[in-house]
């Protein structure tokens, strides 16, 4: 697969993963729509790709604002060829000791607001019949993490998401990817949430002694290539944890029969 001419959408674009995968796309020849809160910063990583951008700020919780970003990146793309769920926060804290707005904020903005994003793009890219859509999950989308509780519900449920859709688009020529990273050299610790909701504001040094962000999008870029559906980006301890959860492809191709087969349209029958 080239992505040379293609035309991709990452959500949570200004650091991390986001503008690692936004600048290796680049470097590949797609042109990119960079989106997140900081227009400022979105700018900074625009220029650092070599191909044409199209910066769309808004915030992820902002449904209104997300669907007149759509309405302008379809024009401008001439049709979306991949979309990056990538924006979210973390969590570090003990359940004993989070607030419930805690659980609120983390599943709307890493579960909910990808949801929403993808179903706004999903009937063009089904009618397109073509197009890639990469979930950003986590380890933590696949193995129950301490102090984590709020966001591995956030990403297991992605993950969940992910797989149903993934069967459903099976007859209309869409690809999905879910991605599984473990430890990656971003300020994902930094930025997550305390029990309180505040910004935690230090880093762990796991992550700080994690993957390069630009070595785990170029991985990450490779088995979207090669037509992998689950993506593992991790090392040692976590990398095994994620392998051992890892779901077989013959299930994946056993479900999207299901779907060949007349499976939904028997169920809408039955309804």
């Amino acid at each position: 697969m080239s992505y040379q001419g293609q035309c991709w959408w990452i959500t949570g674009a200004s650091s991390g993963i986001g503008a690692a995968l936004a600048q290796e796309l680049g470097t590949r020849g797609a042109r990119v729509i960079l989106s997140g809160r900081d227009e400022a910063r979105l700018a900074e990583v625009a220029a650092t790709i070599a191909t044409e951008t199209l910066i769309l700020p808004f915030d992820v919780r902002d449904e209104a604002a997300m669907l007149v970003a759509v309405e302008r990146a379809l024009p401008w793309s001439g049709g979306i060829d991949g979309f990056v769920a990538n924006a979210g926060v973390s969590q570090r804290s003990r359940a004993t000791k989070t607030a419930m707005q805690v659980y609120r904020d983390i599943v709307e903005i890493d579960l909910l607001a990808q949801i929403a994003h993808t179903q706004a793009l999903v009937p063009h890219m089904a009618t397109r019949g073509s197009g890639h859509l990469l979930f950003i999950s986590s380890i933590a989308g696949k193995v129950g993490v301490p102090m984590r509780t709020a966001y591995c519900a956030a990403k297991f449920g992605l993950a969940g998401y992910a797989d149903a859709l993934r069967a459903e688009l099976s007859i209309n020529g869409v690809q999905v990817h879910t991605i599984y990273p473990g430890s990656i050299a971003t300020n994902v610790s930094r930025n997550a949430l305390s029990a309180d909701g505040s910004r935690r504001g230090r880093s762990d040094s796991v992550i700080d002694n994690g993957i390069p962000a630009g070595d785990a999008a170029r991985t990450m870029l490779d088995a979207v290539s090669a037509g992998e559906r689950e993506i593992i980006v991790a090392d040692g301890m976590e990398k095994a944890m994620g392998e051992m959860r890892r779901t077989p492809d013959a299930l994946f191709d056993q479900v999207a029969a299901m779907v060949a087969g007349g499976y939904m349209d028997k169920m809408e029958a039955d309804g």
